[in-house]
């Protein structure tokens, strides 16, 4: 793999290429897990609230409880967003039902409840996307077949995206008419300056799982407009990056044509995008 350029260098291609281009659009603005910024997230009211905020799409985190339900969380148990700790996949729906995942984001939101897979998909609008990040192994991907079937989303709406390699795999083999992304983040060895996964190893992971593209996480540092090039190169040019909330990151990420931008502040995000200048206080761009 070629030695990839400094980012200022990548800044200049970029620059290079954009030309006189007025101003262009990220295919997709997804609300990373709802309007998570504004509203408690993975919850049906923040869901709803991007929406109304603007977003193309909306990510939700799916795991399975202990009795085979399909349940909208983020993290492996209760205990940040319902204050008392159950673990997911020990516990079943009616006793994560019980609990109030609301209330810790703001007083109005008291009552919001776990919500199961079908209350999620419901939410979604006919001519917007529902992005599904699968927080489990393959066993989720069987049940997620079935629970899809009873909906009315159509398959161009659904994008499925994982960390867990032979879980994209198996979303492949059983729901072969719906796209799926791998996801990674990447790390920095402090010694060596190297990042892992490297590119190579990237490409790899993509081709074995025949992944539809790549989830990228959104650092600069690493991802830039070399990175993209070089996997466009490999046969892998669909990606997606996550979590933007900077409208700096999100210019120069929009630039290079992602399927879609993952954000926390979808309204927000979508209004820089559009505006002429991304120059905004350094407080609302945290």
């Amino acid at each position: 793999m070629a030695v990839r350029f400094t980012l200022a260098l990548g800044l200049g291609i970029l620059s290079a290429l954009a030309g006189s281009v007025g101003v262009v659009h990220a295919q997709n603005i997804v609300a990373h897990r709802g309007a998570s910024f504004d509203a408690p997230e993975n919850t049906v009211a923040s869901m709803k609230l991007a929406f109304e905020q603007g977003a193309d799409g909306v990510e939700a985190d799916f795991y399975l409880s202990s009795d085979g339900e399909i349940v909208c969380i983020h993290d492996a148990d209760t205990k940040r967003t319902a204050g008392v700790k159950h673990v997911i996949v020990k516990t079943p729906l009616a006793e994560l039902r019980k609990l109030d995942v609301g209330a810790w984001k703001n007083e109005k939101y008291r009552g919001e409840k776990i919500p199961t897979f079908a209350e999620i998909a419901e939410t979604i609008p006919a001519v917007k996307k529902f992005i599904i990040e699968l927080k489990t192994g393959p066993e989720i991907v069987a049940p997620l077949k079935e629970a899809l079937a009873k909906t009315k989303l159509k398959d161009d709406q659904i994008l499925i995206i994982c960390f867990n390699e032979k879980t994209v795999a198996e979303c492949k083999k059983l729901l072969p008419n719906l796209k799926c992304h791998w996801l990674t983040g990447y790390k920095q060895n402090e010694k060596t300056g190297e990042w892992t996964p490297t590119l190579d190893e990237v490409v790899a992971t993509l081709e074995r799982s025949k992944a539809d593209g790549l989830g990228t996480q959104g650092d600069m540092k690493h991802v830039d407009a070399e990175f993209i090039k070089e996997l466009c190169d490999e046969g892998h040019c669909e990606f997606h990056v996550w979590t933007i909330d900077n409208p700096k990151v999100a210019k120069y990420y929009q630039k290079l044509k992602p399927w879609g931008i993952t954000t926390n502040k979808p309204g927000f995000i979508r209004e820089q995008l559009n505006a002429k200048s991304t120059k905004v206080p350094a407080a609302a761009a945290k």
